[in-house]
């Protein structure tokens, strides 16, 4: 009998690792000698680069960059099958990284994001995978093209210093200078949220308050993006701000599109891609997958979603142990997930809950696999 494990963390409690290692002891509880796998999952948010890095038995490299508001801070990003890397865009321009009271989403910028790229094709990364989730910015990716060598231009062809209060006097996209390997390289974004640059739901008006923008700042910004989206359409022949997902981010994801010729594809696909998992899972009896929180959102891109969809390919059953189960979580059914167990086994507090998620998921994990075997008894007569 042969088991693959492919979950997600419990955020703030488990990690994937951990309910990987807590299933296994389960597993040959329930079913001694069973042949098990374990791959750590991630949607391509938070956590992709380490659940891709053990997978693939790759390495880190640290980076002196600079943070979202122009402070110097080290970030990491990793190096897979020797020239392949996976970059957080969050590890140098995220939101975690800037306090409450620091943040200004006119001045707060990606170019800590490009520098992290420019050292990997400075050595030798040909292949990329970004996942641009978590941003503390709001410039459109212009941070991150200045630090590739484009530079921004005013109506006086002056450099223009790259943060968001400076799109609105953009006027002409300066890419002579740009790093000669990215036309050697190829770019995948992870990216879940299709939002255009502009509009209602846009960049600004959907993710700006999160980072802090106010009602004048949105004004502002908005104007300022729709200036760079022009500036953008003539210098490239199209309109990329129109396109799903180059709000993502901050605009970044419109950046990466213009100025690496980035394709996007959602995070969930792009992690089990690179790992290779429908050659995992071949010739599996089962598949148990799993989340903190399983809802209507799930079935967008989620965890479960991709592994479940995997599964449902090769004909494979797949479970999801998940901590709880929100409004129309029943949709993931139709996604190739076949059953989901909750870690709550009674009536308790939130708090309770957390304290104790570890014994709760063994617990489930276990009440999993006797009802597994029920059913292969059931079938067998």
């Amino acid at each position: 009998m042969k088991i693959v494990f492919a979950p997600d963390s419990f955020k703030g409690t488990l990690s994937a690792e951990q309910i990987c290692g807590l299933l296994d002891e389960k597993a040959k509880l329930v079913f001694p000698g069973c042949e098990t796998v374990s791959i750590p999952i991630s949607d391509g948010g938070e956590g992709a680069a380490d659940v891709v890095v053990c997978a693939t038995k790759g390495s880190f490299r640290t980076v002196n960059v600079q943070g979202p508001m122009g402070n110097p801070i080290k970030a990491k990003y990793g190096i897979f099958h020797g020239d392949c890397a996976i970059i957080e865009m969050a590890a140098a321009s995220g939101l975690p990284l800037v306090s409450v009271n620091e943040r200004n989403v006119r001045r707060a910028s990606t170019y800590g994001t490009g520098e992290m790229i420019a050292d990997a094709l400075d050595h030798g990364i040909r292949k990329f995978h970004v996942a641009i989730g978590g941003s503390a910015t709001n410039d459109g990716g212009i941070g991150c093209a200045a630090a590739l060598g484009v530079r921004f231009l005013d109506e006086d062809g002056q450099e223009l210093e790259p943060v968001p209060e400076n799109l609105c006097k953009i006027r002409s996209i300066d890419m002579e200078h740009i790093n000669p390997h990215i036309k050697e390289a190829s770019f995948t974004v992870m990216c879940d949220v299709t939002n255009p640059l502009l509009g209602e739901t846009g960049a600004t008006y959907i993710f700006g308050p999160q980072k802090g923008a106010t009602e004048e700042d949105k004004i502002f910004l908005e104007h300022g993006m729709e200036n760079y989206a022009e500036v953008l359409k003539a210098a490239f022949g199209k309109d990329i701000a129109a396109v799903p997902g180059a709000g993502a981010a901050g605009g970044l994801g419109a950046g990466l599109m213009a100025f690496t010729g980035a394709e996007l594809s959602k995070g969930i696909e792009a992690i089990l891609s690179i790992l290779d998992f429908d050659h995992v899972i071949e010739g599996a009896d089962l598949v148990v997958t799993g989340e903190g929180m399983i809802d209507y959102q799930s079935v967008y891109g989620k965890v479960p979603f991709g592994v479940g969809m995997a599964a449902k390919k090769q004909n494979i059953p797949c479970i999801a142990i998940v901590g709880g189960m929100g409004k129309d979580a029943a949709d993931i059914y139709e996604h190739g997930v076949d059953s989901v167990i909750t870690t709550i086994n009674g009536a308790m507090p939130i708090e309770k809950a957390l304290e104790n998620a570890e014994e709760l998921f063994s617990d489930a994990a276990e009440r999993m696999f006797c009802m597994v075997r029920v059913g292969m008894k059931i079938n067998r007569r």
